[in-house]
């Protein structure tokens, strides 16, 4: 199974025993941001529970879950085996809880952190992991039109086209290997 990612926030519920759970899959781009403002939102909340998965740029996954005062093990790790198990990469899980008044002991919290975490990702458009990347191409002017082309055809982003007396140089930006097949 390839590695997939999101591009947008998505959100998943649980209830379990009067305590609710409210999970955020966020890219991981967002997470400081949205941890600051689900902190601020949800000031009564009891606990918000983290995990993320971020691929590095050597190709390694770099991840984390963090238990946010609840007994360890029982939430966080749950959390994050949710994003290996989906295998998601860059991106991240928040899990707010507020208390109900009745313990759920340790694997009830694991069953309803995870629970809420695979909420949230059954409500999320997944897509293909691609490492996107930026490239410098030129061509002289009579081959610049069929450059266009193959552009328009890999789907690839123009950032710059900066004319020159010899031709023009284009400056690109896609997935690794879109750009890899660009023929110039």
């Amino acid at each position: 199974m390839p590695l997939m990612t999101i591009t947008r926030e998505n959100e998943g519920f649980l209830e379990d025993r009067k305590s609710r759970f409210l999970a955020h899959l966020v890219p991981v781009g967002m997470f400081d941001r949205r941890l600051e403002e689900l902190r601020k939102q949800h000031r009564k909340a009891n606990h918000i529970v983290t995990a993320h998965r971020r691929i590095l740029d050597d190709d390694r996954i770099e991840e984390s879950g963090k238990d946010d005062g609840e007994p360890a093990g029982t939430s966080g790790m749950p959390v994050l085996r949710v994003l290996q198990g989906a295998e998601l990469v860059d991106c991240a899980v928040l899990v707010v809880r507020y208390f109900g008044g009745i313990k759920l002991g340790g694997g009830g919290l694991a069953r309803a952190y995870s629970g809420a975490a695979q909420a949230a990702i059954a409500n999320a458009e997944l897509i293909p992991f691609q490492r996107f990347a930026v490239k410098e191409v030129s061509a002289d002017f009579a081959s610049s039109s069929e450059l266009e082309r193959q552009v328009e055809q890999l789907g690839l982003s123009v950032i710059a086209r900066d004319f020159t007396q010899a031709g023009v140089t284009l400056t690109l930006e896609g997935p690794e290997e879109d750009l890899a097949r660009l023929e110039t």
